[in-house]
């Protein structure tokens, strides 16, 4: 196949816009002109002959599945990469299993049939009634193959650098975009994020839980969960550019991870990222990510939901795409780490999943691949779920209080879980369909108790983020009340690596935060640099605070 080195004479190495001409809100007929697309960096270009769908592996009997992908290991041409190859291999054996997904409202079923529904391949956020949207997948279709089937598929990607199958995202592509070519992909090979069993914390601090376990979303590329959405938003919007769409860059509002994960996957895919941060109100690490990765970022005198109005604002007049869960491709991410939960268990399904919820798209997501895995025939139940929120910013926890009477938002204020510092979450409608399907719990935590609960997670061998000791907390007290049993398989999230809140760590182990007794803490010992002042120092912890240490006089 011939390829061409040399990008196309429109292409430039840097955006140049001329002035925007206005557009109309809301009218399609007003879109801008081609000249108005960004310009992408020179690479290797093999156009792929279909935009269909093909999982890496012929239609057939489960057991088929291995032997298929055993078989089929060689070594690509020297003169491709591993997108090229992946490009080459669908046009050559791949077969069309007739996938497709679109845009529905919210709330519809996954199989219910709608008058109103969009192309993935149109820019659009609301329904006509101004509702959230919904992805959509054509589950007659995936039906015509049974869950063994899915099982041995998903199975067969796992631990590989096949394109893009080594994403534990796109590894479930068939799930997620079906429709989209392997050339227009942009991935860091995201998910596939431990899980591990939380041992000690159970046995210490959870009245003796022995089948405790914590999804580390965090490690991921970025440093959070939000790395699953954004390569599947980032992918279609890459998509969309290549199509002609009048798109000149992506922007989000953000508290931190969000920013972070777009403009990395924006810099991958050379698109521009526009960022609106509030001012003050993060960790500088998860303010120097978007920096770094070269997106133009404001930092804006207000708290995250005056940064979402404006964008909101912003990209409803600009051909900017809109990258906050107010867009449903990102949840189609973002549901593969439930479908990964069951793959880690052997397909097995945990009692209890708890997720900590800001803007609350997390929770229905995970409802959202835990029911498209029961509904398919992978397995025949889905776990209880519990949302855990700060108490600092918990509107949805005093909406499920009031018996999920008409929603209040509130005034969010400071908490250390700064990424759900959130008072008027836009997936509101969502969540309280994933609980209320799942009959799943709401819980808070004060600042104190999930600061705690943190620093008693990292005691114990974790990094916890303060996020996931927002979880950890609301578990402490569901296993006090006799709600979580003491057997039950249960799944913390982790939502974020510590290393983003190492500020919010100094400060508890250092006790410099009002208002707070930090139990947990533990400080530095400043000690003169002599033999004789070190071993007093030690001597005197073996003693009193360790462990009998034989011969220590």
């Amino acid at each position: 196949m011939a390829v061409s080195h040399s990008p196309p004479a429109s292409l430039k190495p840097h955006l140049k816009l001329s002035p925007i001409p206005a557009v109309v809100r809301g009218n399609p007929s007003k879109a801008l002109p081609y000249p108005f697309r960004p310009a992408l960096s020179p690479r290797l270009v093999v156009p792929c002959s279909s935009a269909t769908s093909s999982p890496s592996v012929d239609p057939g009997p489960a057991s088929s599945v291995a032997a298929a992908v055993s078989s089929s290991k060689h070594r690509r041409h020297t003169d491709e990469n591993i997108r090229e190859e992946a490009c080459r291999q669908q046009n050559t054996t791949s077969h069309n299993l007739g996938l497709s997904a679109r845009y529905i409202p919210f709330p519809r079923g996954f199989s219910s049939e709608s008058d109103e529904y969009y192309s993935l391949d149109e820019v659009v956020y609301r329904s006509r009634s101004g509702g959230l949207l919904d992805v959509q997948h054509d589950m007659a279709a995936l039906k015509k193959f049974d869950g063994a089937y899915w099982k041995a598929l998903f199975d067969s990607r796992v631990g590989r650098t096949t394109w893009p199958y080594g994403s534990g995202v796109w590894s479930k592509k068939e799930w997620v975009l079906p429709e989209i070519d392997p050339e227009h992909i942009v991935s860091l090979f995201e998910g596939n994020s431990n899980l591990f069993w939380a041992e000690r914390f159970g046995n210490e601090y959870v009245s003796g839980m022995n089948d405790l376990w914590v999804k580390h979303c965090g490690i991921s590329h970025t440093g959070s969960f939000k790395d699953l959405g954004m390569t599947v938003l980032v992918s279609q919007v890459n998509r969309l550019i290549r199509l002609g769409r009048p798109i000149v860059g992506v922007g989000c509002a953000s508290t931190g991870d969000t920013s972070a994960a777009l403009s990395a996957y924006c810099a991958a895919a050379s698109i521009p990222a526009f960022v609106f941060l509030p001012a003050d109100r993060i960790s500088i690490a998860q303010l120097v990510q978007p920096i770094a990765n070269g997106a133009y970022v404001l930092s804006l005198d207000t708290d995250f939901d005056g940064c979402m109005r404006l964008i909101r604002e912003v990209t409803s007049e600009l051909p900017i795409y809109l990258a906050n869960s107010l867009n449903s491709l990102r949840l189609e991410g973002q549901k593969t780490a439930a479908i990964e939960i069951l793959q880690q268990f052997d397909w097995e399904v945990p009692d209890w999943l708890i997720v900590p919820g800001g803007n609350l798209g997390n929770i229905y997501a995970f409802y959202k691949g835990f029911e498209m895995c029961r509904e398919l025939g992978l397995v025949d139940r889905i776990p209880r779920l519990v949302c855990a929120q700060a108490a600092n910013a918990n509107p949805l926890y005093l909406h499920y209080k009031a018996g999920w009477a008409d929603f209040k938002a509130v005034n969010a204020s400071t908490t250390f879980a700064s990424a759900i510092q959130i008072g008027d979450p836009v997936s509101i409608d969502r969540a309280v369909y994933a609980l209320q399907n799942s009959n799943g719990i709401v819980e808070e935590a004060t600042e104190e108790e999930l600061m705690d609960a943190m620093a008693k997670a990292d005691l114990t061998g974790m990094f916890a983020c303060p996020h996931t000791g927002v979880a950890l907390s609301a578990l402490i007290k569901l296993r006090e009340r006799g709600i979580i049993g003491k057997t039950d398989r249960t799944v913390v999230v982790s939502t974020a690596h510590g290393l983003k809140f190492a500020q919010s760590k100094v400060a508890y182990h250092s006790k410099e935060i009002a208002d707070m007794t930090c139990r947990f803490a533990n400080p530095p010992v400043k000690v003169k640099a002599d033999y004789g002042s070190v071993m007093d120092v030690l001597k005197n912890v073996l003693k009193n605070k360790i462990l009998p240490v034989k011969n220590v006089v």
